[in-house]
């Protein structure tokens, strides 16, 4: 009933309800996209192509397009170019003058950056366009199957892949402007989601018919462990650790001590899916360096198995560095020290200047330490799943970047729905307090 009221509260907003509207609109023009073939391919000359990416590195990339990738579609190279431009434009903030002024200039400094970014998405997509290129044709001719692979034709297609990622680019700035918002991690968020009714059915089937017995209860027990981690995850999304902030006020010109307290909300997580995104980035180098084969050996076979030992161990270790990384770069100390200092706050017990600076890194490297460990767990955790017997589609969904996003990106959607509620004096989505989003930027793109 309470769900009934809420839909319905929904749909008396007009302008939300418009939002809606839009937002569906261009989801199914993405959809619809990711199904029409490049040309010049004949798409039943694709089995050597979707064989190849149902396993390893290659099904996150054809996760995250949606299936497009092994679909051979003009949306195949997805929004992940963007991604690693702005995570490129990121780093450069981070370390280069230029771009740090930029990040102050406010708006002006922002559209500029957009504007960096898109045009190293541009560079990225005809580096990556021929590369897919090659991969196709090397994927078909293992199948008996010849495709016209001449200088114009790779040229003319690269075009045709470029111009697709950078329409789905236009998608998602249209759903940040026209839709609900959060355009390109929505996008992302449907393109995984397109392919979980396929991997729940397949586990499902494979569970009646291989098992020798209680197969519909293994399948019951999966889903349940399935809620849990996500649960968890977004538990890690969500928790923070508050420090009391103690405000002083002026009474008859004499500054005392006493004023209302106030905390500083310290995200346990505070780097978000990002560590898993640059470990991610890095793991994917040696399919690079070694090419689009499946006869690797030694140490790349080793840096390409997404179930081996070797690989979750080193991208296990990769994203807790990268989570201390990252929270040292995004959460500063010395800045929080001076704010309060400068607004006449203090913590309870801890001196004004180093000695609170000194506090605050100490907390945050505490909770960085757990929420670190449990990111990297989460990571691992689809490795985990497919060797306790999990088909490797459904085992994808019990954990890494796929899992958190999808957690983030419904967060962030609920949380601007509800806010449209709230500011017309509608309940909102739940009945005791209000929906966490994420604070930082761990995913929405």
């Amino acid at each position: 009933m309470a769900f009934t009221q809420t839909v319905k509260n929904i749909w008396s907003v007009e302008d939300l309800r418009r939002r809606l509207g839009i937002t569906i609109l261009l989801v199914i023009i993405y959809r619809f996209g990711c199904y029409v073939v490049l040309p010049g391919i004949n798409p039943n000359d694709l089995a050597a192509l979707k064989s190849f990416t149902s396993d390893g590195l290659m099904q996150l990339l054809d996760m995250f397009s949606g299936g497009a990738f092994s679909q051979a579609s003009i949306f195949a190279l997805g929004i992940m170019p963007y991604i690693t431009a702005s995570i490129v434009i990121q780093l450069l903030g981070m370390v280069l003058p230029a771009f740090q002024k930029m990040q102050r200039e406010g708006e002006s400094g922002r559209m500029k950056l957009n504007q960096y970014t898109r045009y190293l998405t541009v560079l990225i997509l005809l580096v990556q366009g021929p590369a897919y290129l090659l991969n196709l044709k090397y994927q078909v001719a293992a199948a008996g199957v010849s495709i016209d692979m001449s200088f114009w034709s790779v040229l003319f297609m690269t075009i045709v892949l470029a111009a697709g990622s950078m329409f789905i680019m236009w998608l998602g700035e249209r759903i940040d402007q026209k839709g609900i918002g959060n355009g390109i991690s929505f996008i992302i968020l449907i393109g995984i989601m397109a392919r979980f009714p396929e991997a729940v059915f397949q586990e499902f089937t494979g569970r009646l018919l291989n098992s020798a017995g209680g197969g519909l209860v293994i399948f019951l027990v999966e889903l349940i462990i399935l809620v849990a981690v996500i649960a968890g995850a977004v538990l890690l999304v969500q928790g923070t650790r508050k420090v009391p902030v103690q405000y002083a006020k002026r009474i008859q010109g004499n500054r005392q001590y006493g004023g209302a307290r106030q905390y500083i909300p310290l995200k346990v997580n505070a780097a978000g899916v990002m560590p898993i995104i640059f470990a991610q980035a890095i793991m994917f180098i040696p399919v690079t360096m070694v090419g689009f084969t499946t006869n690797h050996t030694g140490f790349f076979g080793a840096m390409t198995n997404l179930y081996g030992f070797w690989y979750n161990l080193v991208y296990f270790i990769m994203i807790v560095a990268f989570t201390y990384f990252y929270t040292a770069i995004t959460v500063r100390p010395s800045q929080m020290a001076e704010d309060m200092k400068r607004n006449n706050g203090f913590i309870p017990g801890i001196k004004p200047g180093k000695p609170t600076v000194e506090y605050l890194d100490t907390i945050m490297s505490r909770i960085t330490l757990p929420g670190s460990i449990f990111l990297g767990i989460v990571a691992i955790l689809p490795a985990i799943a497919h060797v306790i017997g999990l088909n490797r589609q459904f085992a994808a969904f019990f954990g890494g970047t796929s899992l958190l996003i999808m957690v983030g990106v419904i967060l962030d959607t609920l949380r601007i729905i509800e806010g449209h509620l709230l500011m017309r004096h509608y309940d909102g989505l739940m009945k005791e307090g209000r929906i966490k989003g994420r604070t930082t930027g761990s995913g929405a793109f």
